[in-house]
């Protein structure tokens, strides 16, 4: 069972950028903490305010790769917890982000999808 949430996890970035794709493994009433958010946010609404933030702050190019690393995963019957690190690389000089990220998960009609998600960056 943790290799499917393993799975999850990689599936949710290599969705990245098809915003449909990527919001089909979160559930909409999910609540997530980000180091650029003031507080814990709840819901997609929130996720895509933050996301239209950031895009008004991005500079330069986006990363060519975002993707999780040292991932860990535990299950619990319907409830799972994953650990990881999520690396962005960039083309250009400037050098990878990396963020700790544990998202806990629970299984509904077969398939895993994140309630809670919490992203550190790492400095």
């Amino acid at each position: 069972m943790s290799d499917e949430l393993a799975t999850t996890i990689t599936d949710l970035y290599r969705s990245l950028g098809d915003r449909p794709a990527f919001d089909a493994h979160l559930h909409p009433d999910l609540t997530f903490w980000e180091s650029d958010a003031d507080g814990l946010l709840s819901g997609l609404s929130a996720l895509d305010d933050l996301r239209d933030r950031r895009a008004t702050r991005a500079s330069g190019p986006a990363p060519i790769s975002v993707a999780p690393e040292h991932l860990h995963a535990d299950a619990w019957g319907d409830t799972g917890l994953v650990r990881y690190v999520l690396r962005a690389c960039f083309a250009d000089a400037r050098p990878d982000e990396c963020f700790r990220v544990t998202d806990v998960l629970r299984r509904e009609d077969g398939s895993w999808r994140i309630v809670h998600h919490h992203a550190e960056a790492v400095r």
